[in-house]
């Protein structure tokens, strides 16, 4: 186990960043089932959240919102271990996202048929409605991942100073990652099932790999302090 800790502190970086690659393969092939049996997601509040189109702006910049938070995290060379907490939490979550995907597959029903409203919105709505399956749902890895770059960003000890400039970027990254999660049901992107089960997958594995008397910190904390973190 020593030496195996060892390893993945030295070789951190890029033994994350190969896990992308792999998570795409990985979910592709989910992605491209056809002879499989879904379970539908829906519950009564998933009727009560109307559909909105202009929620797709704050849907589509969680891309950019996930590209921020791990490069701002990575840049962090004197404190590595930040970076490494979220990226392990975010591997960690969609790895166990495929494997529910892959053992209980499931889908939703709730994309409406057409569109109330004709405009630039709708019409973007359409298209990912057209390139995104309605698939591989629950949990929800926009949820979790969403979680996993605000906490990341939060929990940085990069914004332990200036605190007043600091809250505001802690405040906005909050109104970020609200806005997002709830964008995912305001598009019957995702139940709200979904989101739940989002929140709770993070929930546990945040309790493993930030938590002072977990399995994680306990094992790597002496390597992360070697390391200058």
């Amino acid at each position: 186990m020593e030496k195996v800790s060892e390893f993945i502190a030295k070789y951190r970086y890029a033994l994350i960043f190969c896990y992308i690659p792999f998570y795409f393969f990985w979910f592709t092939a989910l992605e491209n089932r056809t002879k499989v049996e879904f379970n539908y997601m829906h519950c009564v509040v998933d009727d009560l959240i109307p559909f909105c189109e202009y929620f797709i702006i704050p849907y589509l910049f969680w891309f950019l919102y996930i590209a921020v938070g791990v490069i701002f995290l990575a840049v962090q060379v004197r404190r590595p271990n930040d970076f490494f907490r979220m990226a392990t939490v975010m591997i960690m979550g969609m790895t166990t996202c495929l494997l529910i995907y892959t053992v209980f597959p499931n889908a939703q029903s709730l994309r409406p048929d057409s569109f109330a409203n004709d405009n630039v919105f709708s019409r973007m709505v359409a298209r990912i409605y057209s390139t995104d399956t309605d698939t591989n749902v629950f949990p929800s890895i926009h949820v979790f991942n969403s979680l996993a770059i605000h906490v990341g960003i939060v929990k940085s000890r990069a914004l332990r100073r200036k605190k007043k400039r600091n809250a505001v970027i802690k405040a906005a990254s909050l109104v970020c990652c609200v806005l997002i999660c709830y964008s995912t049901m305001a598009l019957k992107q995702h139940s709200f099932l979904d989101v739940v089960a989002g929140l709770i997958l993070y929930a546990v594995i945040y309790q493993i790999v930030y938590r002072p008397s977990g399995w994680f910190s306990r094992s790597y904390r002496q390597k992360n302090k070697e390391l200058g973190s």
